[in-house]
């Protein structure tokens, strides 16, 4: 397995475990709506991915907190 197939799939595991938690809500709202509008599975946890790429490039990069507030607002602009 390439190493961003690992990474993605860890990216994956993030968002089901918040949608499973339902934590934050907004992960479980974004997906069921993409998914209403005709995006598959795959790439509904494609585009929340990408917030939390977003997150987690602040955090490493910058050593930043995570900033669930940005993580949540970029989640429903998608």
């Amino acid at each position: 397995m390439k190493h961003n197939e690992i990474l993605r799939d860890q990216i994956f595991e993030i968002i089901r475990n918040q949608i499973k938690d339902n934590d934050p809500p907004e992960t479980k709202i974004t997906y069921n709506r993409l998914i209403k509008q005709g995006y598959g599975d795959f790439e509904t946890k494609q585009l929340i991915g990408q917030c939390i790429a977003v997150e987690l490039f602040q955090v490493l990069k910058f050593q930043k907190p995570f900033d669930e507030n940005r993580y949540i607002k970029t989640n429903t602009a998608i």
